[in-house]
């Protein structure tokens, strides 16, 4: 028997990484924008919230986009969790 998927496509989907604050909230944000900007079109990038953790240690971005496949959201969560600066991806 054949499960149903998870997700039925398309659909709007949070991805969240989580890395080191450095100076300023942009460079990390732009980081993350540059990782995932190679799997979505410009119109399907949604929303990007920026937010500090409590103690200004660390940075959380999350970007909606509009995902079309899970092979999408794989390769996204791949180059994510590859990269260094990227502590986190949700």
């Amino acid at each position: 028997m054949e499960k149903a998927p998870l997700i039925e496509f398309p659909c709007d989907f949070p991805i969240k990484a989580m890395g080191a604050a450095q100076a300023g909230q942009q460079p990390f944000r732009q980081h993350v924008e540059r990782l995932v900007d190679p799997h979505v079109e410009h119109e399907d990038l949604l929303e990007v919230r920026v937010r500090p953790s409590r103690n200004g240690r660390y940075i959380g971005v999350t970007l909606t986009i509009r995902a079309h496949s899970q092979a999408q959201l794989d390769a996204i969560y791949e180059d994510l969790s590859a990269d260094a600066q990227v502590l986190v991806a949700l």
